[in-house]
């Protein structure tokens, strides 16, 4: 079954002055369990699809659903991942796992026994009660995924996660965070302008044409004796045809736009 469907989903902003097209006739149905990148032209609406699925827009026609229900507002189904970790200063690490469980209410000592059990679980066992400045960039991310679980989403977005990180820490990161969200057994939606992540992590990786956008090309990635490490794939054969495929199409939408 679909845990995710988008059916004709068009979203329109508007302003005092005009109107603008983002999405037109989106249509697309992810599997409970999949992990599916999302790439295309920058400002095509990538993360507004992420938005459309969280509940904090609602599309100006058409319908999103998880589980078959349809989305109306933010749904605890899922859990966000930005680009920024958005860690309190003036909180230690523990204290910033449980903020989304005080925001939804949860039990708190159930929260904290489940921060406690992910921290050690993923490396940052005895950085419980550090300040976030004492931490890495790739820490904080680490940091902020674990908050995301603490409210145990079914679902996980990210939005640009590695973004802000030097390259190195981006391709350890990428490693770590995908056999996580693989061991939690989570349905992963990844925004990304990195077509080597994409590929590298994803289950599925969906292009988007330019603006007004619609779901142009979905790609099944596949490893030939079974699914290797993000960094692994990339000294695969299989990796560079991808590449090489979808970056084709990338620049096919970004000549039209010109």
């Amino acid at each position: 079954m679909s845990q995710i469907q988008l059916r004709n989903v068009s979203l329109h902003y508007f302003t005092k002055r005009e109107e603008t097209q983002a999405l037109q006739d989106v249509n697309l149905s992810i599997e409970e369990g999949e992990f599916v990148s999302i790439v295309g032209p920058s400002g095509c609406g990538k993360s507004t699809l992420l938005s459309l699925i969280s509940g904090m827009l609602n599309p100006t026609s058409g319908e999103v659903l998880l589980d078959e229900e349809r989305v109306t507002e933010p749904s605890r189904k899922v859990g966000y991942m930005l680009q920024h970790d958005y860690l309190f200063e003036w909180r230690d690490v523990l204290n910033n796992l449980l903020v989304g469980a005080e925001v939804r209410g949860l039990k708190k000592a159930e929260a904290k026994e489940r921060a406690l059990h992910l921290l050690n679980r993923y490396g940052l066992e005895g950085f419980a009660s550090h300040n976030p400045k004492q931490l890495s960039g790739g820490m904080r991310q680490r940091v902020a995924l674990i908050r995301t679980l603490v409210v145990q989403p079914d679902i996980l977005l990210l939005d640009e996660p590695f973004s802000a990180l030097d390259y190195q820490t981006r391709l350890t990161l990428s490693d770590e965070i995908s056999r996580i969200l693989r061991e939690q057994r989570k349905t992963v939606v990844l925004v990304t302008h990195d077509l080597s992540e994409a590929i590298s992590m994803a289950d599925r990786v969906l292009v988007m044409s330019r603006r007004p956008s619609t779901v142009k090309a979905d790609h099944k990635i596949e490893f030939s004796g079974g699914r290797p490490s993000p960094f692994q794939t990339r000294q695969r054969p299989e990796y560079h045809r991808y590449f090489n495929l979808i970056w084709e199409e990338l620049e096919d939408h970004v000549r039209l736009s010109e």
